[in-house]
């Protein structure tokens, strides 16, 4: 008997693991997307009472037009973008020297930002908190942006990539008189292209589901990004889960669809990156 197109009894098990699996992710996107078109105070008998009709958009009108929600989401995005902007361009800067220019102690710096991956991030907000307080930056717009560009791992994988590139393009352009400058800009950036857009993905996600540090930083609710904003619409006294579900799906959309769109850089910046997922 042929064996070709026969799994083994382990394949099949993974299948099934993995089926499970994305299950298990998949089924709170879907309930909080049912939950986001109930009617609020709406009565839950059951568990399949959140996934039947009547439907409404109520809360969706609620959540654009009567809430401080538009107001967040806008924060979101200034903050995920510009920090995605200064992360590639900080980023790129500092690994062209690590990877391809010939310094003292150019490898002990490189070892310091490995360190960098073994520091929690909540061991540093209170230096973090006082450092920021002292510059007069809390509840402003820099504050909650400058401390989410230095991430080592992005680094780490930029000097990596640059590394894989041949030296032999970099002796060429010297050899025609080009400065380092002229290298990293037209040679080495274009050549990046696919490390360029993987760091890019995992510095705007990154901000976008950012915390902690916007919950210290931000003081009004006009500075509140979606993450520290939206549990405040949990209410005190009364559990009420549609507008907060609601909120949630709206919060999603953008990373939905950077997921949707660049799903194959996302999975090639991951095997890069070397983190198991």
């Amino acid at each position: 008997m042929s064996m070709v197109g026969k799994k083994s009894p382990g394949s099949v098990l993974l299948t099934i693991f993995a089926i499970v699996l994305a299950f298990m992710y998949i089924l709170p996107l879907f309930w909080s997307l049912a939950v986001s078109f109930k009617e609020e105070a709406s009565s839950i008998n059951s568990v399949f009472d959140w996934f039947s009709p009547p439907y409404s958009l109520t809360s969706y009108v609620t959540i654009l037009f009567k809430s401080d929600v538009p107001i967040w989401f806008t924060n979101s995005v200034l903050i995920a973008v510009a920090a995605t902007f200064l992360t590639i361009l900080l980023s790129s800067m500092a690994a062209y020297p690590l990877a391809k220019m010939k310094f003292i102690g150019k490898n002990k710096f490189f070892f310091y930002f490995l360190l960098g991956l073994m520091v929690p991030t909540e061991a540093t907000i209170v230096p973090l908190f006082i450092t920021v307080n002292n510059l007069y930056m809390i509840d402003t717009y820099q504050g909650m942006l400058l401390p989410s560009i230095a991430v080592s791992m992005n680094l780490i994988i930029m000097v990596t990539f640059f590394k894989g590139i041949p030296d032999d393009l970099i002796e060429a352009a010297e050899i025609d008189g080009a400065k380092h400058l002229v290298i990293f800009s037209r040679i080495m950036i274009p050549l990046s292209k696919t490390v360029l857009v993987t760091v890019s993905i995992f510095a705007f996600m990154a901000s976008w589901n950012n915390y902690l540090w916007p919950l210290l930083c931000a003081m009004g609710q006009n500075m509140f990004t979606l993450p520290v904003g939206i549990p405040t619409l949990m209410g005190t006294y009364v559990i009420d889960y549609v507008i907060p579900s609601t909120a949630n799906m709206v919060a999603s959309i953008p990373a939905i669809i950077v997921f949707l769109i660049f799903e194959r850089q996302i999975t090639q910046g991951i095997a890069l990156s070397g983190i198991k997922g």
